[in-house]
């Protein structure tokens, strides 16, 4: 019988085709000496597992494959990182969906959940302890899924109403963009809590400001969106770009930077303009340099607890980071 058979045979049972239990048992009837030429086999016992395991001791060494190119593809989020400073639109259209139900909420209970899927964002907030009590005192009892998907199905329309005053690209966007893609040819994707609906516009209003994504991605075109890696996966298909380590994802939110995460590539969180500030562009501007500084200290600390590889200002000095990186990925490191 041949160690190359018996080794392809081994690395199916791994992959769940056969049974390890039957694999063992035939491995157990291998003679003791197998032929000297070529590439074979051995079983031995290693330290901590309960039976034979199988390696290919063609040398003692092992070879991996490390990506030592540089980053070849930026995935962008949208509100709060390239356009809507402050992320005004999703925060102020979950407080009027409330506020139609009967029920008041927060602009920091409705900012809480940013970056998710947007019905999911509706139930996450009506898991808020505070926001369910308030709920079941206006209509009786707590927030069937029912309930959920009526606010769902106006929240296209409300955000759209509203989305002209909250859709401007944010100062150095559009310039840190094109030095991306002439400097180092990098090509730019997008992805979005938003349904398809919205991005469209968002595309349209964006397009029109100098910003023209080469792919684009909304949370209703993948089985799950964030905190889960479809969006960027599927981004970097359109984009024609791997491997997954030659992407980064920048984001403004805790579940978009677990996005990249899950993905495996490099993450870069946005603080200044952020879900967790929460501030236009001028109100940025009129805050004492003590008041900007706390706002930013505790956006940084949500992010970078969050994971994120690094977190900066604004989108302005990605450059800077994407310097470091491909120092990092000359080197070997993987995110």
């Amino acid at each position: 019988m041949n160690a190359r058979f018996w080794y392809t045979f081994f690395s199916q049972s791994r992959r769940g085709f056969l049974n390890p239990n039957s694999v063992l048992n035939k491995l157990r009837n291998i003679p003791s000496k197998l032929p000297s030429h070529g590439n074979h086999c051995n079983i031995m016992q290693g330290p901590g597992t309960t039976g034979e395991a199988m390696y290919y001791p063609r040398s003692e060494y092992k070879s991996t494959r490390h990506y030592q190119g540089q980053v070849k593809a930026v995935i962008f989020d949208w509100a709060g990182t390239v356009v809507d400073c402050g992320v005004l639109a999703p925060a102020l259209t979950f407080c009027e969906l409330f506020k139609n139900e009967g029920v008041c909420i927060t602009e920091e209970e409705a900012r809480g959940p940013m970056g998710a899927h947007k019905r999911v964002h509706i139930k996450k907030i009506l898991e808020n302890a505070s926001v369910q009590q308030r709920w079941i005192k206006v209509h009786g009892k707590a927030a069937t899924e029912e309930d959920i998907d009526r606010m769902y199905k106006k929240f296209s329309p409300t955000v759209l109403s509203c989305l002209h005053k909250y859709s401007n690209i944010i100062d150095g966007v559009v310039d840190t963009v094109k030095e991306l893609r002439r400097a180092h040819g990098i090509k730019i994707g997008s992805t979005t809590g938003f349904p398809k609906e919205i991005l469209q516009t968002l595309l349209r209003t964006s397009e029109s400001q100098g910003y023209v994504p080469e792919a684009n991605v909304a949370a209703d075109e993948v089985p799950e969106a964030r905190p889960c890696p479809y969006m960027v996966w599927t981004c970097a298909m359109r984009l024609g770009v791997h491997p997954i380590e030659a992407i980064i994802k920048v984001d403004d939110t805790v579940d978009g930077i677990r996005e990249g995460l899950s993905a495996g590539c490099w993450t870069i969180g946005v603080a200044k303009t952020s879900n967790y500030v929460g501030l236009t562009e001028q109100q940025l501007d009129d805050l004492s340099q003590l008041e900007l500084k706390q706002k930013l200290a505790h956006a940084y600390d949500i992010l970078i607890d969050s994971g994120a590889h690094y977190v900066i200002d604004t989108v302005v000095e990605l450059p800077l980071v994407i310097k470091d990186i491909n120092r990092r990925l000359a080197g070997g490191e993987k995110p």
